[in-house]
């Protein structure tokens, strides 16, 4: 039986407690959200099959061959050239994402670092609200590196992008619901995303789902680009991406990558707690 994705790809979500890790896989993967999520022990896992290459990246402006992203810049602020039409005969690819959602606790920091391993993408998150949770962003990314391929997909993530309105007018309003709280300025993330060579930011609200997809299908179109370009063995479990064809192949060399097989995607719990 042929399976409805074209690659599988493991990534990882990395960052503080609380930052909104798990309430982001749930909302890509379920479309929905959580106000009230237990603190994650070890490492839960998701999964959701998403269109990568043309004529998907084209329509959404994701890495479009037309639009030059300078590094570590935010894709939402690069204007997209609409007027350039995919070919007819383009035939949409799709990637299924085996998403690692792990623990941002100290205490399972040993844990939850073996993760890291094998994993083709990632995304850094912190709170924009908490600016402590920006500045562990470089000692994650650093323990990330240590242990991940090197050439990894890195995008680091804002979350909570509801609580930081740019209105003027509603921050000054006297409505403490509707202050902005943000912490952590867009511009100040842009250079810190220079600074470490990660390719990109976004901001996200797991609460509303603003900008969620455009976070995950900005580590899936990156790491599609570096499979057509061939700087992955797709028959080496660690590099974190293999092929349908290698599976549906029956390749003893299987990535751990779980999860259903089904385009709706899951999102449970495992059991990776000391």
């Amino acid at each position: 039986m042929s399976q409805p994705w074209d690659y599988i790809a493991k990534v990882v979500s990395l960052g503080d407690s609380g930052c909104g890790k798990s309430s982001l896989t749930i909302r890509l993967c379920e479309g929905r959200f959580s106000p009230h999520h237990d603190v994650t022990i070890g490492v839960e896992f998701g999964s959701r099959i998403v269109p990568v290459g043309p004529p998907a990246s084209h329509d959404l402006g994701v890495n479009d061959p037309a639009v030059t992203i300078p590094q570590g810049h935010s894709s939402t602020a690069i204007p997209h050239k609409g007027n350039e039409k995919p070919k007819s005969d383009e035939k949409q690819k799709y990637m299924k994402l085996s998403l690692w959602d792990t623990a941002g606790q100290e205490t399972y920091k040993s844990i939850t670092r073996s993760y890291f391993r094998g994993a083709s993408g990632a995304l850094l998150v912190f709170d924009i609200s908490r600016r402590a949770t920006f500045l562990s962003a470089t000692a994650w990314l650093q323990d990330l590196r240590q242990i991940a391929d090197e050439n990894i997909i890195v995008v680091l993530v804002g979350n909570k992008s509801d609580l930081a309105s740019d209105s003027v007018a509603e921050s000054e309003s006297g409505d403490s619901s509707r202050a902005n709280q943000r912490s952590v300025s867009k511009s100040e993330a842009l250079e810190w995303c220079r600074a470490n060579g990660v390719l990109g930011y976004v901001e996200t609200s797991a609460k509303s789902g603003a900008g969620v997809e455009r976070a995950f299908l900005e580590v899936a179109e990156r790491i599609y680009q570096n499979i057509e370009a061939g700087r992955y063995d797709l028959n080496d479990r660690r590099s974190g991406v293999k092929s349908a064809g290698a599976v549906n192949g029956g390749n003893s060399a299987r990535i751990n990558l779980g999860m259903n097989d089904g385009p709706g995607g899951t999102a449970k719990r495992a059991g990776g707690c000391c």
